[in-house]
């Protein structure tokens, strides 16, 4: 399962990189791949995962999620 995250806030590669360790603390993430060009995370995922857990994780680590959807 894959779910792309649309993310703001980010404005160099080190806030990709405080992004994507966010995301791969959740358990279930499997791998993240997050791109400063368009904005997003995409994730995939073992198990079904919560969106609103995704967009805490995030907003934890100082960026906003404005969308997430099904990859």
């Amino acid at each position: 399962m894959k779910k792309i995250v649309h993310v703001e806030g980010m404005g160099c590669q080190n806030c990709v990189k405080h992004v994507k360790e966010a995301l791969e603390r959740l358990k279930a993430v499997e791998s993240a791949e997050v791109s400063l060009e368009t904005n997003t995370a995409v994730i995939t995922l073992s198990r079904d995962v919560e969106d609103s857990l995704i967009k805490e994780v995030i907003e934890e680590a100082g960026y906003e999620v404005s969308k997430i959807e099904a990859a």
